[in-house]
């Protein structure tokens, strides 16, 4: 394995890549000024929060293991309706009902996961695809339980430690969704910075050879489409435990397209490409649906256009590229 010209084992590449950069010491640690810089952007902070970690779960899948998915929204929503009834109907204590979220779709994940693994390209968009329509359907029709088009009214959440109450402006809404988020993360990390991660990658590139390498393709396949269902439930669980409503937009194939628009716009592959992708869409959103309400998705368009045109790899992918332009550079120019 080459690393800027230097050969490098499997573990020695792995602890590398399981190091901590500086820069996303500043990244985490930029998080932060929300509370000061922005406090009346608040509650669009912790809707970037929840959908980054939605993000994050698609990219195991979408990213790191070449499944892709049109219907990833399915767990997404299956966590958010989870946590609402579970709020509704036992107690509105928000750890118990994340947890709950995420059980639900982590066992829906793994049943699917079977179907999941035997298929891929095209026969597997529609599969997800049509997943994601039947379970629509399926709230919809359950409207005694779900609220059906009317959404799911009655969510009324606890403080959280019971202490540390949801309020108007997101203070703890984004704290509590911003928390969630790194823990997920640390374990995305973990799991990419693994053996296992490692055997993800040569999956994606060639899924038949990987079993002569000792890999077996589908059970690893399996295993990370239930992890990533895991978290797209927490994540839809978060969302509405911090809105204390669930629609059946929760499960729609805008919730799913629009996570795979960010996942382009970021990079994906990239750990990172989900949370930086979630940043520059929902703020573009925010913004461009203030000035054009009526066009705000012509202008997304047009990004989607510019980044897949000028940065194939996504944003990140592009800077990347020009950083390893830049050193190269430099190195040419000591040498």
């Amino acid at each position: 394995m080459s690393v800027t010209g230097t050969t490098l084992t499997p573990r020695a590449y792995l602890q590398r890549q399981s190091r901590w950069q500086p820069v996303e010491i500043v990244f985490w640690l930029a998080t932060l000024l929300p509370f000061w810089l922005t406090p009346d952007y608040l509650v669009l902070a912790s809707q970037i929060a929840i959908t980054a970690l939605f993000a994050l779960s698609l990219d195991l899948i979408l990213g790191y293991a070449g499944i892709v998915s049109l219907g990833h929204a399915a767990f997404f929503g299956l966590g958010a309706y989870t946590a609402g009834l579970f709020s509704k109907f036992v107690w509105g204590e928000p750890i118990s009902g994340l947890l709950a979220g995420a059980l639900v779709a982590g066992i829906v994940g793994y049943a699917a996961s079977f179907i999941i693994a035997r298929f891929r390209h095209l026969a597997l968009i529609m599969i997800t695809l049509g997943m994601g329509l039947l379970l629509t359907e399926l709230a919809n029709s359950m409207h005694w339980l779900t609220g059906g088009n009317d959404g799911l009214q009655g969510v009324k959440m606890w403080p959280i430690f019971n202490t540390f109450r949801f309020d108007l402006f997101g203070k703890t809404a984004y704290a509590y969704s911003l928390i969630v988020l790194f823990l997920v993360f640390l374990v995305a990390r973990r799991i990419i910075n693994s053996p296992f991660g490692l055997s993800l990658r040569g999956i994606r590139e060639n899924p038949l050879r990987m079993p002569a390498l000792g890999a077996p393709s589908r059970a690893h396949l399996r295993k990370i489409y239930t992890i990533s269902a895991v978290m797209a439930g927490i994540a839809g669980a978060l969302l509405a435990q911090t809105t204390e409503t669930v629609s059946l937009e929760v499960l729609g194939f805008q919730r799913s397209a629009d996570v795979l628009v960010i996942l382009i716009l970021g990079g994906a592959g990239r750990l990172y490409g989900g949370l930086v992708g979630a940043i520059i869409f929902l703020v573009a959103r925010d913004q461009f649906s203030g000035n054009t309400p009526q066009f705000w998705y012509f202008w997304i368009g047009m990004l989607l256009i510019l980044v897949v045109m000028f940065l194939p790899n996504g944003i990140l992918g592009g800077l990347a590229k020009l950083t390893a332009t830049w050193r190269g550079r430099f190195w040419r120019g000591k040498s």
